[in-house]
This record gives structure tokens, sequence and C-alpha cells, in this order.
């Protein structure tokens, strides 16, 4: 029964990330909500759950599966502050791609921003998030937590490209040629005041949650 909670926050994830978006689900409630409402509920349920899943990993027996070194704090934090970026210059912007996108009709191809870069952002930022906290974490019940997130971000993309595509259709290989013709550089340059102010939010939550870490997760992140 140690593991019940743990396991049943695992559960309720798998659920909470798999039924909305199915169908019928996803149609009737995209109807109710609208695409920004079931967006944004969706989003909402997805946090909820995760913090939900932390807690109950913080309260599942402890199990080492390896030794903490200060080198993995140092490992955290420097991750962290690509995935600040990445969040702070993907969500709420167009990208037809990806889930979480907003205003995707409005997507230019020939201004693609971050997507030039990466077609799933925030999967990536996931992937560095987890991958660094799997590092830190040596307990079985954390292993088990960011291990499985790493895993579903890494290869997540796949699933997303195959369910964009089949909504999709020519137009996703059509807008990919597109946003492939770009040069590396159009992600961040040149500059606009709207991605300066977005590197400058991901900077202000880098510094905010290094500083609540340590109230709300009860670990400090600085060595």
């Amino acid at each position: 029964m140690e593991w019940f909670g743990f396991a049943l926050a695992f559960v309720g994830f798998f659920l909470g990330h798999s039924v909305p978006v199915r169908p019928p689900f996803r149609p009737i409630l995209v109807r109710m909500l609208g695409p920004a409402g079931f967006g944004a509920a969706y989003s909402a349920l997805s946090v909820a759950i995760l913090a939900w899943l932390i807690m109950e990993a913080q309260r599942a027996p402890f199990m080492p599966v390896w030794s903490w070194a200060p080198w993995q704090n140092h490992f955290v934090l420097a991750a962290m502050f690509p995935v600040c970026l990445i969040v702070a210059l993907s969500v709420g912007r167009p990208n037809p791609f990806s889930f979480g996108g907003a205003r995707n009709a409005a997507f230019d191809p020939a201004r693609p921003g971050i997507v030039r870069l990466a077609r799933h952002p925030l999967l990536v930022a996931l992937t560095l998030w987890s991958g660094a906290h799997l590092v830190a974490n040596g307990d079985l019940a954390h292993v088990l937590l960011f291990g499985t997130f790493f895993a579903f971000a890494l290869f997540g993309s796949r699933l997303v490209d195959s369910r964009r595509q089949r909504e999709m259709g020519q137009h996703w290989d059509l807008l990919r040629e597109k946003v492939l013709a770009r040069p590396l550089g159009d992600a961040l340059f040149p500059p606009s005041r709207e991605t300066v102010l977005r590197i400058a939010s991901g900077v202000a939550i880098y510094v905010i949650l290094i500083a609540l870490h340590p109230k709300v997760i009860g670990v400090d992140p600085i060595p």
C-alpha cells in the first residue's frame, strides 16, 4: 500500500493525457469549450496531474538506485536555463505541427520562429527537464517518474507527427518544406520586440523557479 498513491497518480496521468484527446471525447469537448478553451482546460489538467504525480513521488518509499553527487545540481541548473527559454519562446505562439499551438491559422512559414529549430519545442523542453532531473534524483520513485517523462518526450514527437499528418494531409508536408527552407537564424533573428520580451520572460521564469523550488518542492537547487 506504500506505493498505492504513486501508482494511482500514474494511472491518472496516462488517463488524463489520453482520454480527452481521443474520439469521441475531443470533438465533444472542443464543441463545448471551443479550441482555445479546450487547450486551456487540457493544459490546466496536465499541470494539476503533474503536480499530483510529483507529490506522490516524494511520498513514496525511498529506494536508492544510484547515489547523489554535488555536480548533479549544477547539471540541472545548466539544463533548466534553456528549458525556460524554450518554453517562453513556444507557449502561446502559432505552431500547426505540434500540440499547444495558439492561433495556428496565423502561422507564417516565412517567420517560423523557434519552430525552425524544432517542430515540437515543448517536447524538447520536457526532454531536457526530465532528463536533467532523472540524473539528479536516483531513488526508484523519481527514476520511474522522470524516466517515464523522458521516454514520453523523446518518442512522443513521432506520435504527434503521425496525428498531425493525418489531420493536415498534404498541407503538413508543404508547410514543413517551407519552414525548412528558412535559415536557422530565423529562429531568433532578427530579434523582434516579442522575441526579446519572451527571452526576458524565460530568464525571469528561471530565477523564479530557483527561488520557489525550496519552498514548493522542498529541495534547494543551489549547491
